[in-house]
């Protein structure tokens, strides 16, 4: 009796009807859902691109320098991080360690610059390790430069690496956006970098002292902080040569000034009465 009655039941043209309406509506409403969702997709879409159409691209600033001399190299850098026009960090240092003896000048977007590093610092320890012995330069800029360029529609960010090792000496090596490797007597880079290559082209010269390598270097950075805005702070250096390596660091109120530059003041007040200052003499 139940076995006839299911039988009928599945035979019967009502539940037919019943389950063809069902999916019917199914398929109505599914539509509308994905009709709805796929119009705002392209509403978000649209509003992304007139967003990024209509503000402005946020801009970094930063001065790094790269310089061989007689014996090593001498790394430089301003520290000023900015966000624009906002100043985010006016102390950073942008000379960041990956082995002993090798070193890297960072500029561009901070965070971008940061992850490379600490992936290639990773990379070389690992190097290390396998051999038995410290990573030249040259393997250390091109671990770089594999990273940056497999990256490059990615990364924003231009880098400097210099180091010195037992079988080459000093070495500076090169990586702006695109993951470019030069290799250079000397390199230089970020916003600040626009100011200065007229001024190495006049006082570059090869086998300089370690004092003459370290003096330019601030020269040129103080220069680079005297005209471009978003360059400032204070100026580190880092020489690498077969004794090992040194830091030093320049206050502000240490670097010489340029024409136009005020002289460093502790209120706005010694700023406004403060004589004007006398015209450059080359």
């Amino acid at each position: 009796m139940n076995t006839s009655r299911a039988s009928s039941l599945r035979n019967s043209p009502f539940i037919y009807h019943s389950a063809q309406n069902f999916l019917f509506r199914l398929g109505i409403l599914l539509f509308i859902y994905y009709s709805f969702s796929f119009i705002d997709l392209y509403r978000k879409k649209t509003w992304t691109r007139r967003q990024a159409i209509s503000t402005p691209p946020t801009l970094w600033g930063t001065t790094i320098i790269g310089v061989t001399y007689n014996g090593g190299v001498v790394l430089g850098a301003d520290s000023r991080t900015s966000t624009g026009m906002y100043v985010a960090n006016r102390a950073s240092d942008k000379i960041t360690q990956l082995t002993d003896n090798v070193y890297l000048c960072r500029s561009g977007s901070a965070a971008d610059s940061q992850i490379v590093s600490d992936y290639v610092r990773y990379f070389l320890h690992q190097h290390t390790i396998q051999l038995g012995q410290p990573a030249t330069v040259k393997v250390a800029a091109n671990l770089v430069r594999l990273l940056a360029y497999n990256n490059k529609n990615m990364l924003q960010t231009g880098l400097i690496i210099g180091g010195w090792d037992k079988y080459e000496g000093g070495k500076i090596f090169g990586i702006p956006l695109g993951g470019t490797i030069l290799e250079l007597p000397f390199a230089i880079g970020g916003s600040g970098s626009t100011y200065l290559y007229g001024f190495f082209d006049q006082v570059w010269k090869e086998g300089m002292t370690r004092e003459e390598a370290e003096q330019l270097v601030v020269k040129a950075v103080s220069l680079a902080i005297a005209r471009d805005g978003a360059s400032g702070g204070v100026v580190r250096t880092v020489t690498i040569n077969s004794e090992g390596v040194t830091r030093k660091f320049y206050p502000g109120d240490t670097l010489p000034l340029w024409h136009e530059e005020l002289e460093p003041q502790n209120s706005l007040l010694d700023i406004l009465s403060a004589p004007s200052p006398d015209p450059m003499v080359s």
